[in-house]
């Protein structure tokens, strides 16, 4: 890939839904507020090429955005197998040996039937590759810029697990030609 890439990553809204719950790639998100996005879409580079997980949130906060984004699966949420759809503090107080093991190695750990999030960072690796130079704007989830953070940082998955990603947050980061370079994390616009 020639040319370097400016990537605007942008988590989408809270989810409309019960909080704690563990949701599916069909949850939409609460758009109710009109006054972050319009904050946010302010930051935002024009003509920028655009991408989504093709996630119901991400979408709908795109389509607030005023983006019309190429959906990429690559971009999607950790896979929570079958715990998705289900409440931590329910599978937690159900006392599921599953759940307890994946939370002393998070990085590493897989539920059943889902991936851990090392797959999801092998998973934005790709996608990455895919976005070409110039800018863009990515409106995905908080594993997948946990992810790409962990790409561009070098760090280890378990490590980029320390980020915290608020909803309708903004993270920038370049891939240069000599390497990738952090311009912010988790940035609030108001």
């Amino acid at each position: 890939m020639e040319g370097e890439t400016f990537l605007w990553l942008i988590r989408h809204a809270p989810v409309d839904g019960i909080k704690g719950t563990i949701h599916a790639a069909d949850a939409p998100a609460d758009l109710g507020d009109p006054r972050p996005l319009q904050a946010l879409r302010q930051h935002l580079p024009k003509g920028a090429a655009s991408y989504a997980s093709p996630s119901r949130r991400t979408v709908d906060t795109a389509r607030a955005l005023g983006l019309a984004p190429e959906l990429m699966s690559e971009f999607s949420e950790q896979d929570f197998g079958e715990w998705t759809g289900r409440r931590h503090d329910d599978i937690a107080a159900a006392g599921d040996e599953a759940y307890a093991q994946f939370w002393s190695d998070p990085a590493r750990g897989r539920p059943p039937g889902g991936e851990s999030f090392e797959d999801q960072v092998v998973r934005a690796r790709l996608g990455l590759a895919r976005v070409g130079a110039g800018p863009a704007t990515l409106v995905v989830h908080s594993g997948t810029i946990r992810a790409a953070l962990c790409i561009a940082l070098n760090l280890t998955p378990g490590a980029a697990l320390r980020f915290v990603i608020d909803p309708l947050s903004l993270t920038r980061i370049d891939r240069l030609a000599s390497g990738w370079r952090v311009v912010s994390v988790n940035q609030r616009i108001s």
